[in-house]
């Protein structure tokens, strides 16, 4: 801890008087000044999915249908290319375990990742059917696959190397929250609902109404403030109370949105949308928030990770290309304040 000078402790009660305005100012000018700074190349051909980053290994995993991506998010390069994957959805990532994970949405499996040789060394086989939203849970050591055929969880035991539970849920999972102490929160994208797990025992606790929400995708969550924040079809975001699945606010955000993330350091909220633009909200608290600006991307950049220490967002897109056929000038994209 730094050591204030007399001078500085008596500046203290009027700095922190002023705090909340100047705070709040300070915020807002730093979601107006962020830009697309970077278009990094990356090509090749298939879809794409969910975007997970190892900050302190400065790797960006990008789920690519038949592989996984690595870029090296200082420099935009791309590092190498894990192959095996079977139309994968999302990579987990457990760095002080040095292991990732990747949902094999037609393989019905999960690969198992060597974060330090970024090869893939194995395969975890589940029951449940076309795993898409992958989770590591920090407070019990097990992963969670959102399984949107089966519409259901498997809990896994990457220790044991293998599935130890299933929990059923009321309709097809989408993206996933932990607060890292047992409770996960999951969408339920056809039932516009959010639903609360606790890992411990691995149940259903609460199945919560996500009002004027539309097919809910992205989720990310405020441990701070407990709030849950769910992008939605019909060009909302809605917050939701974690503690009593009470919706506290709904916003208006742009078309298309699939990744929504926070930022606990600015307090910003993240939504990236496949119109190709980022809607960015600030928390001015718990219960009120404000939609600040909306920064313009590419058509198609709909998934979105956050490097918590740069506070650089990464987004992928690629040409409009018509159905069946290969995408063209696969690219990323880094946005950051300027």
């Amino acid at each position: 801890m730094k050591l204030l000078t007399p001078l500085a402790c008596l500046l203290i009660p009027l700095a922190a008087s002023a705090s909340p305005i100047s705070a709040l100012a300070a915020t807002a000018a730093k979601a107006s000044n962020y830009a697309v700074t970077q278009h990094y190349p990356l090509g090749g051909t298939g879809g794409w999915d969910y975007l997970s980053i190892d900050a302190a290994a400065h790797h960006l995993f990008i789920a690519r249908d038949d592989r996984v991506m690595v870029v090296d998010t200082q420099s935009g390069k791309l590092l190498t290319e894990i192959s095996g994957m079977q139309h994968a959805h999302g990579v987990a990532l457990a760095p002080g375990k040095h292991r990732g994970y990747v949902s094999n949405g037609r393989g019905n499996n999960v690969s198992v990742l060597d974060l330090d040789t970024l090869k893939s060394i194995g395969n975890l086989a589940i029951s449940g059917q076309n795993p898409d939203a992958i989770l590591y849970d920090n407070a019990t050591d097990h992963l969670l696959t959102m399984n949107g055929r089966s519409n259901n969880i498997s809990v896994i035991d990457p220790v044991a190397g293998k599935e130890i539970a299933t929990i059923a849920l009321p309709g097809k999972p989408e993206f996933a929250a932990s607060d890292d102490k047992g409770n996960v929160f999951i969408n339920i994208e056809d039932k516009n609902q959010i639903v609360h797990i606790d890992t411990h025992s691995n149940k259903l606790l609460h199945t919560w109404a996500l009002s004027s929400c539309d097919s809910p995708s992205g989720l990310a969550f405020d441990s701070a403030t407990q709030r849950l924040f769910s992008v939605c079809d019909n060009q909302k975001m809605a917050v939701t109370d974690a503690s009593n699945g009470h919706q506290v606010a709904l916003l208006n955000i742009g078309k298309g949105p699939d990744a929504v993330t926070f930022d606990p350091q600015s307090k910003l909220i993240f939504s990236s949308n496949g119109e190709g633009s980022i809607s960015i909200v600030r928390e001015d608290d718990a219960d009120h928030y404000t939609l600040l600006s909306t920064l313009p991307t590419q058509k198609s950049a709909r998934t979105m990770a956050l490097d918590t220490t740069t506070h650089k967002l990464f987004l992928v897109a690629a040409k409009d290309a018509p159905r069946g056929t290969p995408v063209a000038d696969f690219t990323l994209l880094v946005a950051e304040q300027h």
